[in-house]
């Protein structure tokens, strides 16, 4: 038994920032899912989803309380500490996957209000730490498409809150205006930080080792923005402010839309570089559900998409991009389970032999 908890509080100690990406992944799948019918995959993959964000969230708040150093550390890096914003579109995401899926408002509420208190927690903190540091890193060295969760984050807030007018009573209005808010703040956040990875891309010497998946979301970041606008578009009629800029929300929408499909084919051409012709090993790292995530949530902002432009032939594009993120989820999935055992097997037989010593 102690040997079981000193394992886990290994665990914790060393847990992933962006952990949640799994989190992340599952429920735009589950979400995909249930807009092209699979609805029993969907409840499937909901019930994984609770009992993964239980878990993550456990050991999040574990690693809080007893390794404060750690999660400053982490949360001050250029290189990871972006991940703790997975946290906030993982929350986002679960409480959207409530809503579309099982139908159920109550806790989804709690999710956002939830949400709303680690989004800005996390984002002051990060930003604050980032700055004020006096030894930053080159660009090369400290940006990455982990920085665009920022904006997913951002975007799921405002997903999720959209969802939950139709719940609502009086004061739905506040809450849309806070939505669309967020939607353009998660526009601004993604313009921005684009912008600084795709200078990185072509004019600084990239690595095949430094083309980690994290740079999936450079993708993933536009699809949720898509996902966004298209709900906003959506639920227009719920206010008379929304009706008004409808036809502006629809063509930045598309705008966004169309960015991130020209992403995919340069992702992947880049993912055939690094792995087929620089032979760079393909390995199980958390990191790989940032690139599960985008795929999934693709096919989701594309199925809405065509339904709020009324474009039903644009529904092609998602029921052949759902088994792409399907496959990619299996293998990612069957990759951490084998990690995960690896570790513990690793970690067991280390015990043992001190033990005998």
């Amino acid at each position: 038994m102690y040997i079981v908890l000193k394992f886990f509080l290994k665990l914790v100690e060393t847990l992933f920032p962006g952990y949640f990406a799994l989190v992340m992944a599952t429920g735009a799948l589950s979400i995909s899912s249930f807009f092209l019918g699979f609805e029993m995959l969907a409840e499937m993959l909901l019930y994984f989803n609770i009992a993964a964000y239980t878990v993550l969230l456990t050991m999040t708040i574990l690693r809080v309380v007893l390794y404060p150093k750690r999660i400053i550390n982490d949360l001050s890096s250029h290189a990871i500490g972006s991940g703790f914003f997975t946290a906030v579109a993982a929350t986002c995401v679960l409480g959207s996957q409530l809503i579309l899926v099982a139908d159920s408002y109550a806790f989804a509420f709690y999710l956002w209000g939830f949400a709303l208190f680690l989004w800005f927690l996390i984002m002051y903190s990060f930003f604050t730490l980032v700055i004020v540091q006096r030894d930053t890193p080159t660009l090369s060295e400290g940006i990455n498409g982990a920085w665009l969760i920022a904006a997913v984050a951002t975007q799921a807030v405002s997903i999720l809150g959209t969802l939950l007018v139709p719940a609502v009573g009086s004061g739905h209005e506040i809450i849309l205006f806070t939505t669309v808010c967020f939607y353009f703040l998660g526009c601004m956040l993604y313009l921005n930080i684009i912008t600084l990875i795709f200078y990185r891309f072509t004019f600084l010497k990239l690595e095949s080792s430094a083309f980690t998946p994290p740079y999936w979301i450079n993708m993933g970041a536009v699809a949720i923005t898509s996902l966004a606008g298209a709900t906003l578009i959506q639920h227009a009629e719920s206010w008379s402010f929304l009706t008004e800029i409808t036809p502006f929300l629809k063509g930045f929408t598309l705008f966004f839309w169309a960015a991130g499909t020209w992403w995919i084919p340069l992702l992947f051409i880049l993912a055939f570089w690094r792995h087929i012709i620089r032979r760079h090993p393909v390995t199980y790292e958390p990191a790989l559900w940032a690139m599960v995530f985008p795929l999934a949530m693709y096919t989701a902002s594309t199925w809405e998409l065509a339904i709020a432009l009324e474009t039903p032939f644009l529904q092609a594009i998602p029921r052949m991009m759902f088994y792409i993120a399907s496959i990619a989820w299996c293998f990612v999935f069957i990759g951490f389970v084998h990690h995960l055992y690896i570790r513990t097997a690793a970690y067991y037989r280390a015990a043992r032999m001190q033990k005998r010593v």
